[in-house]
C-alpha cells in the first residue's frame, strides 16, 4: 500500500465510521457502533502522526493527492484533493488526536445514554468534515468542510434535542455561523473575481503581482485584496467566535461535555485561525485586513477574559477561556506571527481539551452538577481529576521560567505570541496595543483559571448539604435563566426522554438523596492522562520547529511571510522585561485568586452579593445577548410590524382593495337611498335630465 493511499484511507476513515454507526447503529448495537467509530478514529490518528513525523523529522516535502473532480462550472474548477504540508500536518494530528480521545472518553461519559450510535456517528461525521477542511487544496473544498463542521456542530450541540435550552443553543450557533459564512462566501467570490481561480497552488503565486488591484465603489478606490481579506475574516469570526460573532460559543455548552472538548476547544473553533494562517500570502499584502484581525483578536481576548471572571458554570468559564485564547491566536496572525498563532493553536488543543474533559469528569462525579458554587472540597475525592486539572490550569496560565525556557505548554506558545507582538510594536502601534492588551488578559486568565480550581476542589464542600440552595445575588434572579448553569441531562432522564416522556427534569439541580462525588472510570481517565502529557510536553518538544530557529525548515512552503516581515526573528531579541512581564502579571492574577478564594474564603461570594456595575456588566456578558435581542430580534420584529401593520394593512390595503371596497360600499349605501320605487320620482328625474341636456345644447351651439 502506497503512502498516498494510506493517507486517503486515514482521511475517509471517520466518514466510514459515521456511515456505519449512523445507518446501521440500531441493528448492530451500541458496542459495535462505539468500537467501529473509535477504532477508525485511532487508525486516522496513527496515520496523522505518521504524516507529521515524516514532515518534521523525515524531510518530507509538501504534496497534493488529487482524488476526483468536485465542481466544474466554466472557469470555476474545484478538485477534491488532499493537501499535505506543514499546516495540514499540524491540523491533522490536532483533530484526530483530540477526536480519538474524545471518542474513547465518551464510552464512559455517555454510558447510560440510549442514543450512543447517533452520538458517535455525529462525532465521526464532524471529524471527517474537519479533515476535509484542513486538507483542502482550493476554496470550494475548504467551504465544504467549513459548512460540514457547522452542520455537525448543530447536531452535536442539540444532541439532547428534547431539552429546550439545547435546541435553542444549536439554532443560535447555526444562525450566527451563517452570518459569518455569508461574508466568507463573498470573500471567495471576490478572490475568484480578482484571480480567476480558487486553487491555492495557482492563486498564491499571483498575489504579489496583483496586490495593488483596486475596486471602485461609491466614488472611492478600495484595495480589492483588503476587501477579500476582510470578507474572509468575517467567516473566521463566526467559526472562531470572535468579538461580535462570539455569542454562540458559551451557549454551545448545552451539548454533552465531550462535544465541548472536541468542537469548542481544539478543532472547529480553530478553523478560522488555520484559515488565516493558510491565507498568509493574502494577508501579507492586505495590511488593513491584517490590522483588523489583530485589533479584533485583542478585543476578543480582553472581552472573554473579563466575562470569565464572573461566571459560575464550570463549562462556561472554560468556554470563555477558549474565546479569549482564540483572540491571542488571531492577533498573532494579524501582526504577521502566523507561526506563533499555529503554535498556540497546537498547544492549546491539548490543555483546553484536558480542561474540558476534566470538567466533564467533575460533572460526572458530581452527578451532573455544573455550578461551581455547589462544589468545593473535591480534591481528595477526585484526586486524578484534580491532578490533571491542575496541569491544565498551569498550562493555560503560562507559568514558566523565562530565563531557563522551562514551563508547561502554554508558557512557550503564549509567551511567543506576546514577544512577537512587542517585536511588531517597534514599527507598528497596533503591535504594541495588542501586546499590552494580551498582557492584561494573561493576568485575568490566571485569576479566573485558579478561581475555577479553588471553587471546585479547595473550598468548603457545599454539596454535603444535599438541599443547600444557591444564593442568587442582586439582579441574578433575572439573568440566571440566560447566564447560569443548565445541568447536563441525568442519564435516567435521558432514557425517559428517549421513550417520549417529559424532559423538563433535565434542568433540575437538586439531588434527592445524599450526594457522593466519585472519581470517573478509567475509560475517561486514560484520555485525561494522555492530554496531560501533551499539556506538559508539547511546548518544549516542538518549540524549535514552530517558532524557534528551525521554523523556516518546518513551515517551508506552508506559511508565507513577506520580505519586510521579521516578527518571529525579532521576537527572540526582545528586552528582558518583556520576557518576564507575562510571568509577573500571571503570578499577580494567581496571588489575587489565592487571597480571594483561599486565604479569605467567602470573599468572592460576598463580592458577588454586593454586585456593583462592573460585576453586573461582566456577569451579563457585556449585555451582548440583550443588545442583539433588542436590535436584531425585536428590531426586526418592529420593522416587520411597521411594514405589515402600517405599510401593508393601513396604506396598501387601506388605500387599495379595502379602501376601494369601503368607498364602493358607502357610495352604494348613499345612492340606494335615491331609489324610492315611485314612477313619478323617476319621471321627474328624467325630465330634469332632458332639461339639462337642452340647456347644454343651447349654450354650446345656440350662440
Amino acid at each position: 500500500m502506497s503512502f498516498e493511499t494510506l493517507i486517503t484511507l486515514g482521511i475517509f476513515a471517520p466518514l466510514l465510521g459515521a456511515a456505519i454507526a449512523g445507518l446501521t447503529g440500531r441493528r448492530i448495537g451500541n458496542l459495535a457502533s462505539q468500537s467501529v467509530t473509535t477504532g477508525l478514529l485511532f487508525f486516522a490518528c496513527a496515520v496523522a502522526w505518521t504524516v507529521f513525523a515524516r514532515h518534521t523529522w523525515g524531510g518530507m516535502e509538501a504534496f497534493t493527492i488529487e482524488l476526483l473532480p468536485f465542481i466544474n462550472v466554466g472557469d470555476f474548477q474545484s478538485i477534491w484533493s488532499i493537501r499535505i504540508d506543514a499546516l495540514s500536518a499540524v491540523m491533522l494530528i490536532v483533530v484526530t488526536t483530540v477526536s480519538s480521545l474524545v471518542h474513547l472518553y465518551s464510552w464512559g461519559y455517555m454510558s447510560e445514554d440510549p442514543d450512543k450510535p447517533r452520538f458517535f456517528a455525529y462525532l465521526s461525521l464532524f471529524t471527517f468534515a474537519m479533515l476535509a477542511l484542513v486538507t483542502a487544496a482550493d476554496f470550494m473544498q475548504l467551504f465544504f468542510g467549513w459548512e460540514g463542521v457547522g452542520l455537525a456542530s448543530y447536531l452535536l450541540i442539540g444532541f439532547w434535542y428534547k431539552k429546550p435550552t439545547a435546541s435553542a443553543a444549536a439554532i443560535k450557533a447555526f444562525v450566527v455561523n451563517r452570518v459569518g459564512d455569508f461574508g466568507f462566501a463573498l470573500g471567495i467570490i471576490t478572490i475568484f473575481w480578482m484571480f480567476g481561480t480558487i486553487q491555492f497552488a495557482e492563486l498564491f503565486p499571483m498575489i504579489a503581482d496583483r496586490a495593488g488591484t483596486g475596486w471602485s465603489f461609491l466614488g472611492h478606490e478600495w484595495s480589492a485584496l483588503d476587501l477579500a481579506g476582510v470578507l474572509l475574516f468575517i467567516g473566521a469570526m463566526g467559526k472562531s467566535a470572535q468579538f461580535f460573532l462570539h455569542t454562540w460559543l458559551p451557549d454551545a455548552m448545552e451539548g454533552p461535555t465531550p462535544v465541548s472538548a472536541l468542537i469548542h476547544a481544539a478543532t472547529m473553533v480553530t478553523a478560522g485561525v488555520y484559515m488565516v494562517c493558510l491565507l498568509s500570502p493574502i494577508y501579507e499584502y492586505a495590511p488593513t485586513a491584517a490590522m483588523l484581525i489583530a485589533i479584533t483578536g485583542a478585543i476578543t481576548a480582553l472581552f472573554a477574559a473579563t466575562v470569565g471572571l464572573a461566571q459560575n458554570d464550570i463549562k462556561r468559564v472554560i468556554a470563555y477561556s477558549t474565546c479569549s485564547q482564540l483572540g491571542y491566536m488571531f492577533f498573532a496572525a494579524g501582526i504577521g506571527a502566523y507561526q506563533a498563532a499555529m503554535f498556540h493553536l497546537f498547544t492549546h488543543a491539548f490543555f483546553k481539551a484536558l480542561l474540558f474533559l476534566g470538567a466533564g469528569s467533575v460533572i460526572h462525579g458530581m452527578h451532573h452538577e455544573q455550578d461551581m458554587r455547589k462544589m468545593g472540597g473535591l480534591m481528595k475525592l477526585l484526586p486524578i481529576t484534580y491532578g490533571v486539572m491542575m496541569i491544565g490550569t498551569i498550562a493555560i496560565t503560562g507559568l514558566g521560567i523565562p530565563e531557563l525556557k522551562w514551563g508547561f505548554a502554554g508558557f512557550y506558545s503564549k509567551d511567543s505570541i506576546l514577544e512577537s507582538a512587542f517585536a511588531a510594536g517597534t514599527d507598528n502601534p497596533v503591535g504594541m496595543f495588542v501586546f499590552f492588551i494580551g498582557l492584561f488578559a494573561a493576568g485575568l486568565t490566571a485569576y479566573y483559571s485558579w478561581r475555577l480550581v479553588f471553587m471546585t476542589f479547595h473550598n468548603k464542600p457545599v454539596w454535603k448539604n444535599e438541599h443547600a440552595p444557591v444564593e442568587h445575588h442582586h439582579d441574578d434572579h433575572a439573568t440566571d435563566a440566560q447566564n447560569e448553569t443548565h445541568t447536563e441531562p441525568l442519564m435516567d432522564d435521558a432514557v425517559a426522554a428517549h421513550h417520549g416522556q417529559d424532559d423538563h427534569a433535565h434542568d433540575d439541580h437538586h439531588h434527592h438523596g445524599p450526594l457522593k462525588p466519585h472519581e470517573s472510570p478509567w475509560v475517561m481517565i486514560v484520555p485525561l492522562l494522555v492530554l496531560a502529557v501533551g499539556a506538559v510536553a508539547s511546548g518544549f518538544t516542538f518549540y524549535d520547529q514552530f517558532v524557534g530557529y528551525h521554523e523556516h525548515d518546518f513551515w517551508r512552503g506552508a506559511i508565507f511571510t513577506g520580505p519586510d516581515n521579521h516578527v518571529i526573528h525579532d521576537s527572540h531579541e526582545v528586552p528582558t522585561w518583556v520576557l518576564w512581564a507575562p510571568l509577573v502579571v500571571s503570578g499577580l492574577g494567581t496571588l489575587i485568586a489565592i487571597y480571594v478564594y483561599v486565604l479569605k474564603e467567602g470573599l468572592g461570594r460576598r463580592m458577588a452579593e454586593r454586585g456593583g456595575p462592573l460585576h453586573t456588566f461582566f456577569y451579563n456578558k457585556w449585555f451582548f445577548d440583550e443588545l442583539y435581542d433588542f436590535v436584531f430580534v425585536k428590531g426586526t420584529k418592529a420593522v416587520g410590524d411597521l411594514f405589515w401593520k402600517i405599510g401593508d394593512v393601513k396604506i396598501i390595503d387601506g388605500l387599495g382593495p379595502n379602501g376601494a371596497a369601503w368607498a364602493s360600499l358607502k357610495s352604494a349605501a348613499r345612492l340606494s337611498k335615491i331609489q324610492s320605487g315611485y314612477v313619478y320620482h323617476y319621471a321627474f328625474v328624467m325630465l330634469l335630465g332632458v332639461a339639462a341636456l337642452l340647456a347644454f345644447a343651447i349654450a354650446t351651439w345656440g350662440g
